[in-house]
């Protein structure tokens, strides 16, 4: 009865449909008149990083956004913590959700348990219980199997031979060998198709990606998911039913979401972007006079490459998994590890020998027609996104800070831009904000609210998810390029 109810609340909260919400309330009125006990959140509102007032209100989205949480309604049955936080940037979202829509729910080489299962198998990767959770609802809704869920070893064999190319997409791509690719074509009664295979790994880099947006915008748990909501009693006097759709949750909890930020002083904070300003304006006018020549480039690819296995979090806090994601993938102990540590040399991948435009985007349309096209249209968009501002600046060209962010994640994956000089990396990226990224990326289930409070302190909310958008991009970009490259190989 909880589950329904919470599922009820968040209905009651979330429908774009006002004549919906307003029936919701209605019911959820009469239970608690019958005494019944109203599921409360446990969060505050759809991030713990983002203060609820100043994310996006169901019911005050203008007409664009709207119709984009009426698509997210009617498609999932939801509208999820991360629609309300990508929101933020409509264009980006609404390409978003139609890939996702035509990866789980189209026509495509794998039955749709199939696909929600991958999903769960590539979010438990990062022990993100938040997709967990709601892939787990999927996958029972169209008919999984239980047994399932009780752990991998319980799956069709098939699933669990993905389970070292999730491991290594995840981890380490850039261990990916046409073998790999070898053994899951041809494992006879077990085997995969080409077609089959381009599918999971678009669904594994999806769901890692989509990890670290989870983790690096401090996503709550959905109310009717594990997790998402309480029975405690409720911490102010005259609390009801009214307070929670209209998104009231308690003075304890608006306090707890303050503990922990980085008191920092405005003047401070301007200094700070008017320097990464200058510093912009420098780089630029340094291009103009001279460039450099392609081997100080390589040596400057080179230094980044090995600078950025140095940079680490200092934190000890993690986010608490609510759910045991572990039994649905093997390994438990495998996880990141910087590609030059402990005397191991892994061969820089050159974009120009391999590169989406023009291999990978050609090769998953060839086998899964219109998710290369959708897959592009969403890397162009989350690249190119700009409003042209910066902080309390604008009329800003961006360009040059959003591929220096762009590239210093493929830098971190060994992935090399020949006509990109990575000298610029160190100058606009300081350190608080390449541990910020560097966590988002390689071990999202690291990433603390003072790590995001850390970097760009002056900037808004919205421009610190528009970051994410970028690491989410590159990240299932470097994911893709290392699975399709071994795959090209294969095929060749």
């Amino acid at each position: 009865l909880g589950e329904a109810l919470a599922r009820l609340l968040m209905l009651s909260k979330r429908c774009p449909f006002p004549d919906v919400r307003e029936k919701s309330e209605a019911i959820l009125s009469g239970v608690q008149e019958l005494g019944i006990r109203i599921p409360r959140p446990l969060g505050h509102g759809p991030s713990r990083f983002i203060p609820e007032k100043e994310t996006i209100q169901v019911g005050k989205e203008d007409a664009t956004m709207h119709t984009l949480f009426a698509e997210s309604f009617a498609t999932l049955g939801r509208l999820d913590n991360v629609t309300l936080v990508m929101v933020f940037h409509p264009q980006y979202l609404e390409s978003f959700l139609k890939t996702q829509h035509y990866l789980l729910q189209m026509d495509g080489p794998l039955p749709l348990h199939y696909r929600h299962y991958i999903g769960i198998m590539a979010a438990a990767r990062h022990q993100c219980s938040y997709l967990v959770n709601l892939h787990v609802n999927d996958f029972l809704h169209v008919g999984g199997d239980p047994k399932w869920l009780n752990g991998l070893e319980n799956a069709p064999q098939k699933l669990q031979n993905l389970g070292e190319l999730n491991k290594m997409l995840a981890h380490r791509p850039w261990l990916i060998t046409k073998e790999h690719i070898e053994q899951l074509l041809k494992t006879e009664e077990n085997s995969w198709s080409l077609a089959e295979l381009i599918h999971a790994v678009v669904l594994l880099t999806h769901y890692h990606s989509l990890a670290s947006f989870t983790f690096g915008c401090g996503i709550s748990p959905e109310i009717d998911c594990e997790g998402g909501h309480t029975f405690r009693p409720p911490s102010v006097s005259n609390y009801c039913i009214c307070d929670i759709t209209n998104g009231y949750h308690g003075v304890d909890e608006i306090h707890a979401s303050q503990a922990g930020s980085i008191p920092v002083s405005s003047t401070e904070s301007v200094c700070e972007v008017e320097a990464l300003m200058e510093k912009m304006k420098q780089l630029q006018e340094c291009r103009d006079e001279e460039e450099a020549s392609q081997e100080e480039m390589a040596t400057r690819f080179e230094r980044e490459k090995r600078e950025s296995m140095f940079v680490c979090s200092s934190e000890d806090e993690e986010s608490a998994a609510t759910r045991d994601v572990s039994r649905h993938f093997e390994d438990t102990s495998y996880g990141y590890k910087d590609f030059s540590r402990h005397g191991m040399h892994v061969p820089t991948f050159r974009v120009q020998d391999y590169s989406w435009e023009d291999h990978g985007y050609s090769l998953v349309n060839r086998l899964y027609p219109d998710v290369g096209q959708l897959l592009d249209e969403k890397f162009h968009i989350a690249y190119n996104l700009t409003y042209n501002t910066m902080a309390m600046h604008k009329d800003v060209d961006t360009s040059m800070l959003r591929r220096a962010i762009w590239n210093y994640i493929h830098c971190m994956f060994g992935i090399r831009y020949d006509d990109y000089d990575y000298g610029e990396i160190n100058q606009l990226l300081d350190r608080s904000f390449k541990v910020y990224i560097k966590t988002v990326v390689c071990t999202p289930e690291k990433t603390t609210k003072r790590m995001y409070d850390s970097f760009w302190r002056q900037f808004k909310h919205s421009e610190k998810v528009h970051v994410n958008l970028l690491l989410v991009e590159a990240r299932m970009q470097a994911e893709l390029l290392y699975a399709l490259r071994a795959i090209t190989r294969y095929m060749t």
